[in-house]
């Protein structure tokens, strides 16, 4: 009788391990194997930089190593549809971007991920305002400035991007959209190499964010002449907005761009749990905080489902945007 309740409860053990949760959610997670922090951009902009200052903090607090590993590419594409595929076992974190998870999906027709449906949310970083930015030997020195340039000019103005579909891209296509001028977009894999090119003046001017814009702008590589929210920056204080150009169509111009932390949908509730809470923890971080409003960015504090909801709410935005200004992928 002994030896036949001891097998049940065997078999009942075996059963409660294969019918449960993955062993990562039981408690077991990490084990010491290092996660993934997938960026899908190039070294050196915005995802990438705030990539690098959560991955080694958040190792830090796991226990464990957080690699970044940079997957640029068609917007930010590329990198999704790898985070997408990935195993859920909370091995591997994404830097999802406005690009990414709310963009993407009405430029892209045949898109390897839902940007809803694949992943799950963890973390909503923050949001920043873009800024247009011209080399500081250029010319222009108000946004008058650079849309009279561009009527002169055949083709208008060369605008550089971190790639199509991103948010530089779509704040100068809405611009031009609603100024009704031309400008020539050249896409790059992500916001270093392309704001160096600004800077070196093979580019005429670039929409990028304060993160990366900022210290260039401080060091006097780079001239600000417009930030893309309803207010001006504490940050850039001498910098007006679009909208206070005074140019028709553009007196309600606003984009704002934000940075969130997703996983591989399917990944256990506890994992995810886990990651926002100690994320949450690191991004509350007097440090942490000065850093986030040093590089222009409002830090943003929301529920895993209050996420969800801000992203449902800007990909409906942005596909209306798009369609009225016809935008297509390059």
């Amino acid at each position: 009788m002994q030896r036949r309740s001891l097998l049940a409860t065997a078999v009942l053990a075996a059963m409660g391990a294969s019918w449960g949760l993955p062993a990562a959610a039981q408690g077991q997670w990490p084990t010491g194997k290092a996660i993934t922090y997938l960026v899908p951009f190039a070294a050196g902009g915005t995802t990438d930089t705030l990539g690098r200052l959560i991955a080694q903090r958040l190792g830090t607090a796991l226990g464990t190593t957080v690699v970044v590993d940079n997957k640029g590419g068609a917007g930010g594409s590329v990198g999704s549809e790898i985070a997408a595929r990935a195993a859920p076992d909370g091995y591997t974190l994404l830097g999802g971007t406005i690009s990414s998870h709310a963009i993407n999906v009405s430029l892209y027709p045949k898109l390897g991920y839902d940007p809803i449906k694949s992943f799950a949310p963890v973390t909503l970083i923050g949001t920043n305002p873009v800024v247009l930015v011209v080399a500081a030997s250029s010319p222009y020195k108000t946004l008058q400035d650079v849309l009279n340039a561009a009527k002169a000019r055949q083709g208008g103005l060369s605008s550089a991007s971190a790639g199509t579909g991103t948010s530089q891209h779509l704040a100068l296509e809405l611009m031009g959209y609603k100024a009704g001028i031309r400008f020539t977009h050249v896409p790059y894999k992500g916001s270093g190499p392309a704001i160096q090119d600004v800077i070196g003046g093979q580019v005429d001017m670039m929409f990028d964010t304060t993160v990366v814009a900022a210290p260039h702008i401080q060091s006097g590589k780079l001239r600000a002449i417009a930030v893309t929210s309803a207010k001006r920056l504490a940050s850039l204080p001498d910098v007006p907005t679009v909208a206070e150009s005074g140019v028709p169509g553009l007196q309600d111009f606003e984009v704002v761009s934000w940075q969130a932390i997703f996983v591989p949908a399917g990944t256990p509730a506890p994992i995810v749990t886990r990651l926002h809470d100690e994320i949450r923890k690191i991004l509350a971080q007097p440090e942490m905080q000065a850093r986030l409003r040093s590089f222009g960015m409002e830090p943003a504090d929301m529920t895993t489902a209050q996420i969800a909801a801000f992203q449902k709410a800007e990909v409906d935005k942005w596909a209306q945007v798009i369609k009225a200004a016809n935008i297509k992928a390059e």
